[in-house]
């Protein structure tokens, strides 16, 4: 078959007018609705070139898929709706292969925009604030988009930005859509931690946000080489070039691109940050909602950590164990007051406290009396143990209340403990103290990680960086200050080598 052409009517209804664009999902057509009377979008999905097929298992498998991947990117955009997510009107699943039937957006793309020249700062900034609400919609439906690249925004008439193209999104509870040696996403796009096969997380979206903008600010496509294999080795190991034309937005770029995941802002705090570059405002004011100001870059000198709601645990067992003396020296008091009294019972004739008659002559006691007891000395304290009582209670301070910790790599849990181990091992060759726990157990920490740190704990997050420094680990890659606690609010407390500036170093 050669193909659909202008003229012709699909599913007796969609009469097609121009082809708008094409790609190896297929083509995407301008189309009249016949029965509604209205102009739509059609995407035919069909491979870009059907000779390249293979042979006739491998063109079965490829077509399965490919349907398969329709109907997904329908199911998608049908739970999604919101004003920067593409809207979709209808299915048609006919042989060979299905359309999909879709708002018409006549305006141009994002990458037809940036061919023109870089963007500026402002503009970029609330294009990226458009397509991240579509993202925080899609994962909040637990879809994750997985090609987030500027050919896949459109603009509508009124500027505002519309992601498309959901074809291989991820959506929770669905199998995965894999053809051998395929790639899932376009190279010089996709995260690190997907192309090192980690399970889909938000963060992994938001780093092709990252790429989009930096490629709308600063011209070109930082990780982009001369083949597939070489751009997804950068994509894994080159850091990426600094921003020079990004203005204010590079603070944004080198925030969200940084290969480990949890080091990234989430979707509150990229808001903010790009909010601020698109009012041409202070970064350093950007911070999450639940916090209310900038708190100053540390200098020099041990921070006390900020109190939490509730009594530490410290405090409760401490207040525990006076109760208990309390009551143990009252009972002791009470027993000895009716011991006493037991005593002076026991002295006199009769009942209660009556004193003897003074007529008669008490008689003289005879026996010895029994000496008091000698007792025996008291044990002298051990200091090692008392070395050891303060440190475990003041772990236990720590563990409570929080400490700054220096974060050295995040592997998603998606990953197994094998990737987990085998990362840490690679970390602890170069500090050897280094440790993992689950992000999900503190507050603080972005859930779905193993999170590898050194434990310090160090005075402030200037400290945590002074430590990596010295280890060579000196980039926003390598080594960022990170607050672990029990407090969400402390989330934004992450000390960034990369930006200083705005990052936050003490809390």
């Amino acid at each position: 078959m050669t193909g659909a052409q202008p003229g012709q009517v699909i599913d007796g209804r969609f009469e097609l007018l121009q082809r708008l664009g094409h790609g190896g999902m297929g083509t995407v057509w301008r189309a009249r609705d016949t029965t509604l009377h209205r102009e739509v979008a059609l995407k035919e999905v069909r491979p870009s070139d059907p000779a390249e097929r293979g042979g006739d298992a491998e063109r079965v498998q490829r077509e399965r898929v490919l349907r398969e991947r329709v109907l997904r990117e329908a199911r998608a955009l049908a739970r999604l709706s919101h004003p920067n997510v593409v809207r979709i009107y209808h299915i048609v699943d006919i042989d060979p292969h299905p359309w999909l039937v879709m708002e018409l957006l006549p305006g141009e793309s994002l990458e037809s925009r940036a061919a023109r020249g870089p963007l500026p700062p402002a503009e970029a900034a609330r294009y990226g604030r458009h397509i991240l609400a579509a993202l925080t919609a899609a994962h909040a439906e637990g879809i994750h988009h997985r090609d987030v690249k500027p050919a896949n925004v459109l603009l509508r008439a009124d500027g505002s930005a519309v992601l498309t193209d959901f074809g291989i999104a991820a959506i929770a509870g669905s199998s995965a859509l894999t053809v051998t040696g395929g790639i899932v996403g376009s190279p010089e796009y996709i995260a690190p931690e997907r192309v090192r096969g980690a399970g889909d997380h938000p963060s992994a979206d938001l780093w092709s946000l990252g790429i989009t903008l930096y490629v709308l600010t600063e011209g070109y496509s930082p990780l982009r080489r001369g083949t597939t294999l070489a751009t997804l080795s950068a994509v894994l190991e080159d850091p990426v070039p600094p921003p020079v034309r990004s203005g204010p937005l590079g603070d944004v770029l080198r925030a969200l691109l940084v290969k480990d995941p949890a080091a990234r802002p989430d979707a509150a705090r990229l808001d903010a940050m790009l909010a601020a570059v698109e009012r041409g405002g202070d970064l350093g004011m950007a911070h999450s909602p639940t916090e209310t100001g900038v708190r100053p870059t540390a200098t020099t000198g041990p921070i006390t950590a900020p109190p939490r709601p509730g009594a530490p645990r410290t405090r409760v067992i401490m207040a525990a164990a006076a109760a208990l003396l309390l009551i143990g020296a009252g009972a002791l008091t009470a027993s000895l007051l009716r011991g006493g009294g037991d005593r002076f019972d026991q002295g006199g004739e009769g009942e209660g406290n009556e004193s003897p008659s003074v007529e008669e002559t008490p008689r003289e006691d005879l026996t010895p009396p029994t000496p008091d007891p000698v007792p025996e000395p008291e044990p002298e304290p051990d200091e090692d143990e008392d070395e050891e009582t303060d440190q475990e209670t003041e772990e236990e301070r720590i563990e409570e209340e929080g400490r700054w910790v220096a974060q050295l790599f995040s592997e998603s849990v998606d990953s197994g403990t094998a990737a987990r181990d085998e990362r840490l091992d690679a970390v602890r060759a170069t500090v050897p103290e280094a440790e993992v726990l689950l992000s999900a157990d503190w507050a603080s920490l972005r859930p779905g990680y193993w999170f590898i740190y050194a434990p310090g704990p160090f005075a402030d997050g200037n400290a945590a960086l002074a430590f990596c420094a010295e280890r060579g680990l000196t980039t926003g890659n390598e080594c960022v200050g990170r607050y672990l606690s029990h407090d969400p609010a402390d989330a934004d407390l992450l000390c960034n080598p990369d930006n200083l500036a705005t990052s936050r170093c003490d809390d």
